[in-house]
Parts: C-alpha cells; sequence; structure tokens
C-alpha cells in the first residue's frame, strides 16, 4: 500500500502510483465479489460500476468526482455484505488517494 501521496512510480515505469494502488484494490474487490456466493438485489450494479473503475484505472487518471460516485454507488450495493469489507475498504482509500474534489 502506498504511504504518501508523494511517492513514486515504480523505476522506469511513468504510471502514477495511485492509480496502480486503485487498479489493485478494484480487482480485489472484483474477484471477491465474484467468488461471494450469494446473491443480493444490487449486486450486478456494483459488478457495473467495478467495471467501470477498472476501466477509468487503465486510462490514465481518472475524474476525482466520477472516483467518488462510483464509489458512493458500490458501497451502496455491497455495503452491508461483511465479507467484502475489507476488499471495499481498500478501494476506498485507494479513491482517497486522489484526494478532494474540487467544489462547485
Amino acid at each position: 500500500m502506498l504511504r504518501s501521496l508523494g511517492q513514486r512510480s515504480v523505476a522506469g515505469s511513468d504510471e502514477d502510483p495511485r492509480v496502480a494502488e486503485l487498479r489493485t484494490a478494484v480487482s480485489r474487490l472484483r474477484r471477491e465479489l465474484a467468488a461471494h456466493p450469494a446473491d443480493f438485489p444490487d449486486r450486478v450494479m456494483a459488478e457495473d460500476e467495478l467495471a467501470a473503475l477498472a476501466a477509468m484505472a487503465t486510462h490514465g487518471v481518472p475524474e476525482i468526482p466520477r472516483l467518488r460516485r462510483s464509489l458512493l454507488l458500490i458501497a451502496g450495493a455491497i455495503g452491508s455484505v461483511s465479507a467484502l469489507a475489507r476488499a471495499l475498504s481498500e478501494v476506498r482509500n485507494a479513491v482517497e488517494l486522489f484526494g478532494e474534489s474540487p467544489r462547485r
């Protein structure tokens, strides 16, 4: 896990470490959600938003408001599934690495 926003990418790579952290966290939550046996009403929505986050993480630095919106939708969809709480927390921490969204 990243310790600060000031950390730089791995030598030889120009990838933003926040994006790498987001991609890793989203991948883990997607795997855990796919392996979770219970079906719940908003599962498809959570899967769709995780796919959107994964796509954003592959195309450079994502838009902060969009990241936060996806996080809220995912948390609302799977927040009550305690088996996914740790992986969801990792996604939240990764989104927080991008800082606050600008106020309008």
